[in-house]
């Protein structure tokens, strides 16, 4: 899945208003199964009859085009026997002749879409879960020197003083930018303090001299912002949304387009303000923003865990790529080019 950095594959995109609040706690760091199966509304159901449950939604999609089929079937054979009955110099009807008949397997291509597919893939999320049952062991805390820490806890304390002016200026872009895009995820826009602690820890391990505030200056994704688009407004939207950034006096310095990646689909960019903070922002179309959000979020989690299998990972990439295979693409995607800033 590329990516900028990533602690255990560094070819994962990076998913900047995931919800990894989680993080900051012990123990798993996914929904439990009743958090999910209430968010799901099954709560009280049997392991087997949610499954069924979401399952049922996904087949409902398909009821009406499926009983189309059948009275066109039933159509075309009365069709049939009508003309078998008939003399065989009976007169040819008058008239325009009749349309083509629609093929209805096409029809149900054509209205099958991502909204659509949700509750399959959410049963088969539900269908790994099950296969692959695990909780995450809860972390060992590293060790560091009280006044490191301290100094450290400090620095992820003013990251909430840098973050304000660059979120009043991606608020504002939001509302005025030409596009129609819109911000999404923007609550899950600074990084928990638990995974920035996490960061700072891992920093010093491999440079001890480093002082903690430059690598919290560091970190491409302490602060993270998402615009969409729909479809249509996709790369104008990308374009219109790096000028108003720059105008606002931000650099970008890295660019990845994702668009072609099997797993996953976006566009993720990179910023630094003058003072030398950095941010990240991702652009996403509605869909896009839906599936990493909202069904693939912990298929994410498990797949930059070291405690899942080959086996497991397997699973989760082809699980990512089904979801993704129903994301449309945008129209002049190609326009969007990687960069990366010398220096960076």
């Amino acid at each position: 899945m590329g990516s900028f950095d990533r602690h255990v594959r560094p070819d994962e995109p990076d998913r900047p208003d995931r919800r990894d609040a989680a993080a900051d706690q012990p123990g798993p760091s996914h929904e439990t199964d009743a958090q999910l199966a209430e968010r799901l509304g099954l709560s009280g159901l049997t392991r087997a009859a949610a499954y069924e449950s979401l399952y049922a939604k996904a087949h409902a999609q398909d009821a009406p085009f499926r009983e189309r089929l059948a009275r066109e079937e039933r159509e075309e054979s009365a069709e049939r026997r009508e003309s078998l009955s008939e003399p065989v110099d009976s007169p040819s009807p008058q008239g325009p002749p009749d349309p083509p008949i629609d093929r209805p397997e096409r029809d149900l291509e054509a209205t099958r879409n991502y909204w659509t597919e949700v509750p399959r893939f959410l049963a088969l999320w539900r269908s790994h879960v099950e296969k692959w049952p695990w909780s995450q062991p809860q972390k060992a805390d590293r060790p560091m020197a009280p006044k490191q820490w301290a100094e450290s806890a400090e620095s992820v304390k003013e990251l909430s003083k840098t973050e304000p002016p660059i979120s009043d200026n991606v608020k504002a872009i939001g509302t005025a930018n030409s596009q129609g895009g819109w911000l999404a995820g923007y609550e899950f826009r600074l990084k928990g303090q638990g995974r920035l602690m996490d960061k700072i820890v891992e920093k010093l391990a491999a440079e001890p001299g480093r002082k903690p505030g430059d690598i919290v200056r560091e970190i491409p994704d302490a602060i993270r912002y998402t615009f969409c688009f729909r479809s249509e407004n996709y790369s104008n939207g990308y374009f219109d949304i790096r000028q108003c950034l720059e105008s606002c006096g931000y650099t970008m310095y890295q660019c990845k387009n994702l668009w072609t990646n099997p797993e996953y689909k976006g566009v993720n960019t990179r910023w630094v303000t003058p003072e030398g903070q950095r941010f990240e922002v991702q652009f996403h179309t509605r869909e896009g923003f839906h599936a990493k959000h909202d069904v693939t979020h912990h298929a994410y989690e498990r797949a930059r865990s070291p405690y899942a299998s080959r086996a497991e990972l397997a699973d989760i990439e082809e699980f990512q790529r089904e979801v993704s295979s129903w994301i449309p693409v945008p129209n002049g995607i190609e326009k969007i080019k990687d960069y990366k800033k010398e220096g960076f």
